[in-house]
């Protein structure tokens, strides 16, 4: 035998020396890395989050899609259901199924991934209970190509389930009242076993977009040619930001110049007219031939002029829908941080933001001018209602007092605030008084503000404290910009000829109408101040002296007294109750019954077992509606206190 043929046996498990053959995905992101994308190799960055959750890895594998795969806008929003959150999402449901939304211009219906029309009540049932759930708005931009969206949406609802292993459960609604139909997709935040539903934020940022676009994709077909630089030659104009903006941002050399070369002639074009579109906008200066410099706000001004005319959009059509079309000179945005209180009357209202329930108003006002009012996220029910006449008051970025004191006496005791420590420092501030303190800190805590509670009840404060609230106080602005104080919930004309005091009447009595111009909301109340200031002559309420009319002192109080008089006959009735006429100075005691709209302004209806009450009515009892009230009327309003006070109801 050879020493060819000798071997020894090695014990152990067997290996194979074939290549191990690599994961589906580790193949599909090499090829991503390949053509450019995300380098596997790199490092990894540092945990955020965006991964935990349901279809991280699907939404790694999909976020880039060539330049031929077809574009579809993808909005999403998660929403507390906690507290109002409930309220809020049934209000949303109904939002959806509004009037004149559809492709016929007809009422929207609910869908699911069976049934084309279904009661949204029973959706809500079944989520009774959810911590949370899940909106989307899936906009396509070759939309219109579609007669129906049902099919698309439930396609892109089933890949959903594929990705995140889960059946869920969803309504949706197409609305195609806009130049882009869209669809509005409500989640339940519950999976197919009950437990709460979490998906990951990569996957929602990415994942179901390109899922989406995928789909549409696959019904239209690859963008063309044509279509691909169409696109591109209408961004040349257009005053927004865009992708050959973005393009331009990305060529800016370290001298901080762009040119408008390329290698393509039909690159080039599109670059030199977008730089000269940009010059004429201000935002672009040719310091050379060919060389150009950029603005270093570009972005944020494009973006901010891309906003400004879809407001101006807005207000063409709703000011076009009344009726009562206005040259786009009288188009106004009304601006907090720079104008002073705006008096008008309210022509439209609608949502500016359909995912985040963003509210907007059109006034008409009494400068002659329409103005786009933001009320930011407002409770639908506190938005004055159409033809009301209101003002508008800008909100302020403040620091209260009470934070001023907090940090005072955080610094002065190594940057620890308590109730003892507040004592200590102002030794007149009452307990109740140190609470508010201590309530406000918890306020600042739950909305992010770095201060942090210990057992003992001692609280850990920055130095830069004050700093961080005044960050606080600019996010809750941004929320609630404007305050809305109603003049008169009645329309203008029924004020003219009013039982009551108007505020046409507060108006004569106050003279103070320089700034009313003669056109628009200015022009019909002027107008409607002379017939009122006649219809008060006539009736004996006021006197002519010459060329002056006087408006006696008790004029006012007796308007009020009248539309009181004539509203309790009705409450009465309905009460089975007598009518109390409440005096200034008098103690009231009582259920708070409902609130009423009279011509005198808003009244909250009072009642006890002998008889019921109408008195001012002031947005702080508005959460005390069946609750028991007391308060003191004074000339200005009601000072109330809530809860049963000893002795039980009275009037005095």
């Amino acid at each position: 035998m050879s020493d060819d043929d000798e071997f020894t046996p090695k014990l152990g498990r067997i290996r194979s020396t074939k290549t191990r053959e690599r994961k589906y995905l580790h193949r599909v992101l090499q090829g991503i890395a390949r053509a450019g994308g995300r380098n596997t190799k790199a490092k990894r960055s540092r945990f955020d989050g965006s991964r935990i959750g349901r279809g991280s890895g699907v939404g790694r594998v999909l976020r880039h899609g060539g330049i031929r795969q077809r574009r579809v806008v993808v909005q999403a929003r998660f929403v507390k259901l906690a507290g109002k959150g409930l309220q809020s999402a049934q209000r949303h449901l109904r939002y959806l199924q509004r009037d004149g939304v559809n492709r016929h211009g007809e009422r929207s219906a609910l869908y699911d991934k069976t049934n084309d029309e279904i009661d949204g009540r029973s959706f809500m049932e079944g989520g009774q209970g959810d911590r949370h759930q899940f909106r989307f708005i899936v906009s396509p931009e070759d939309g219109d190509q579609y007669q129906d969206l049902k099919p698309l949406i439930r396609r892109l609802m089933a890949q959903m389930e594929q990705d995140l292993g889960t059946q869920l459960e969803w309504v949706a609604a197409d609305h195609f009242n806009t130049g882009h139909p869209h669809a509005h997709i409500v989640v339940r935040g519950k999976d197919d076993r009950g437990q709460n539903l979490v998906i990951s934020r990569e996957y929602i940022s990415h994942g179901l977009r390109a899922r989406a676009a995928e789909l549409v994709s696959l019904d239209l077909g690859s963008r063309t040619d044509f279509e691909i630089d169409a696109a591109l030659k209408r961004e040349v104009e257009q005053e927004r930001f865009t992708s050959l903006d973005r393009d331009l941002l990305k060529q800016v050399d370290p001298e901080g110049h762009v040119s408008a070369n390329a290698d393509h002639a039909f690159r080039q074009t599109l670059r030199a007219g977008r730089l000269r579109k940009l010059e004429r906008l201000g935002l672009a200066d040719e310091v050379a031939r060919g060389q150009w410099t950029l603005a270093a706000n570009l972005e944020a001004t494009l973006r901010q002029m891309g906003e400004r005319g879809d407001i101006i959009k807005t207000l063409h059509r709703e000011l076009a829908g009344s009726g009562v079309p206005r040259d786009l000179s009288a188009y106004a945005i009304y601006d907090p941080n720079e104008q002073r209180q705006l008096l008008g009357r309210v022509m439209a209202h609608g949502l500016s933001d359909e995912l985040n329930e963003r509210r907007y108003l059109i006034l008409d006002g009494v400068d002659g001018r329409a103005y786009f009012v933001d009320a930011g996220l407002i409770d639908p029910e506190n938005l004055p209602q159409r033809n009301s006449i209101v003002a508008v008051i800008p909100v302020r970025v403040s620091i209260r007092p009470s934070d001023r004191s907090i940090a005072e006496i955080a610094a002065a005791n190594d940057g620890t605030y308590s109730a003892v420590l507040h004592a200590q420092h102002d030794p007149y501030a009452s307990p109740e008084f140190i609470r508010a303190h201590t309530r406000r800190l918890e306020a600042l805590r739950r909305g992010g503000v770095d201060v942090k509670r210990a057992n003992d009840g001692t609280w850990s404060i920055s130095s830069a404290h004050l700093t961080e609230v005044e960050t606080f106080e600019r996010s809750a602005t941004r929320a609630f910009p404007v305050q809305f104080e109603v003049k008169a919930h009645w329309p203008l004309e029924q004020l003219v000829t009013a039982q009551g005091a108007t505020w046409l009447d507060r108006e004569l009595v106050n003279g103070q109408q320089a700034d009313w111009r003669d056109a628009g909301f200015g022009h019909d109340a002027r107008d409607a101040l002379e017939r009122r200031r006649l219809w008060l002559l006539q009736n004996g309420l006021a006197l002519e002296n010459g060329d002056r009319t006087i408006y006696p002192t008790g004029m006012l109080g007796e308007l009020q007294r009248r539309d009181l008089a004539h509203a309790s006959k009705t409450l009465s009735a309905k009460l089975n109750l007598p009518y109390v006429e409440v005096k200034a100075a008098a103690r009231v005691s009582g259920l708070y019954v409902e609130k009423i709209d009279l011509v005198s302004g808003r009244f909250a209806v009072i009642a006890d077992p002998r008889a019921f009450m109408l008195v001012p009515w002031r947005p702080v009892i508005e959460n005390q509606l069946g609750k028991q009230l007391s308060g003191i009327v004074r000339e200005d309003g009601v000072s109330w206190t809530f809860g049963r006070q000893r002795g039980g109801p009275a009037i005095s």
